[in-house]
């Protein structure tokens, strides 16, 4: 249960370890996010020297108000080395940065809270303190652009790793549980209270894609914009975290990694699942060429603008949230 017990504890986090000053939109209403993701940094390989320039291409032609990384930085032995040099490359910018774990970083020689205090210790995170939990989910305010109040928020959850049977043979992924559910809820309770019992708008940022992907994905009504070039890798079994925000009404998208040939937005109930684009080099299970997906906010509104962004700056996938899936 260690989720619940540090609701109250992350309810409100907006600070990391070296007291970055709140995330606010701007006067025109605007507030942007780099998302990166897979980046799977292994130290000895000499092509970690250019999806390490990558992260410094992207952030400075972007130029965001957040970097968040969705998952799968470290890929090999040692964990601690392949968080520093991408944690040294984001945060030389001065820009804030938050992460969230994939199904690969806690593969190695370091655990989650290890590798979040790790990452913690780097000026620029925003990533609350641990409160004696493991890998804590935490939620990031967006303040309104005259600073008074918050206008939106972030919610990153930790989307687990793997499940396997007692011979230690792999059942498939794991999913987002029931005491993760149950402190969004609580959180996501207590801002649609202070705002007068209005949800705010929210995004939730995770590694591993809900089964609504899926779904989504397969139903030809469904509206697609993007690169589908892989099958939806969910866990088999539905905790009900699309089904808990959909009832809360203040996520209206999500966005994941996971997938290394998939980079598309979906609509699915109203709500938009997308994957961000690749951010590392090429493996044996990717085909596409790496970059980032840039998300603009609206302040106000349910309303984003989203693209992908590729080396030399060729952005592709536009697509603006509601009006690009309305038929």
């Amino acid at each position: 249960m260690k989720k619940l017990l540090l609701s109250a504890v992350f309810a409100l986090a907006t600070f990391g370890a070296w007291a970055q000053a709140p995330l606010r939109f701007h006067a025109d209403g605007t507030f942007k996010i780099l998302q990166l993701t897979d980046i799977h940094v292994r130290s000895e390989r000499p092509e970690t020297a250019a999806e390490l320039d990558l992260i410094d291409e992207l952030i400075g032609r972007e130029k965001p108000d957040l970097v968040v990384i969705t998952g799968d930085m470290a890929f090999s032995r040692p964990a601690g080395d392949a968080l520093r040099r991408v944690m040294e490359r984001v945060s030389k910018h001065g820009v804030p940065f938050c992460t969230v774990w994939g199904n690969h970083d806690a593969e190695f020689d370091l655990s989650k809270n290890e590798m979040y205090d790790l990452i913690r210790s780097f000026p620029g995170c925003m990533m609350p303190d641990r409160g004696g939990a493991d890998s804590p989910d935490y939620a990031l305010e967006i303040l309104s652009s005259d600073g008074k109040r918050p206008a939106a928020v972030l919610y990153l959850i930790d989307s687990n790793d793997s499940v396997f049977d007692a011979d230690r043979k792999w059942l498939g992924y794991d999913w987002i549980h029931i005491d993760q559910i149950a402190w969004y809820t609580k959180v996501s309770a207590g801002y649609t209270a202070g705002n007068g019992g209005t949800p705010l708008p929210s995004l939730a940022f995770f590694h591993i894609p809900l089964p609504e992907f899926r779904t989504a994905a397969t139903t030809e009504s469904a509206v697609l914009v993007g690169t589908r070039m892989e099958p939806s890798c969910p866990p088999d079994f539905n905790s009900g975290f699309f089904r808990a925000f959909k009832q809360r009404g203040d996520i209206f998208a999500c966005f994941v990694g996971h997938d290394h040939d998939n980079d598309y937005a979906v609509l699915w109930e109203d709500v938009l699942l997308a994957y961000g684009r690749f951010s590392g080099c090429n493996t044996v299970y990717n085909h596409l060429p790496a970059g980032g997906r840039t998300i603009l906010l609206e302040e106000g509104r349910k309303a984003l603008e989203s693209y992908i962004i590729l080396k030399g700056g060729e952005v592709i996938n536009r697509i603006r949230f509601p009006e690009s899936f309305t038929k």
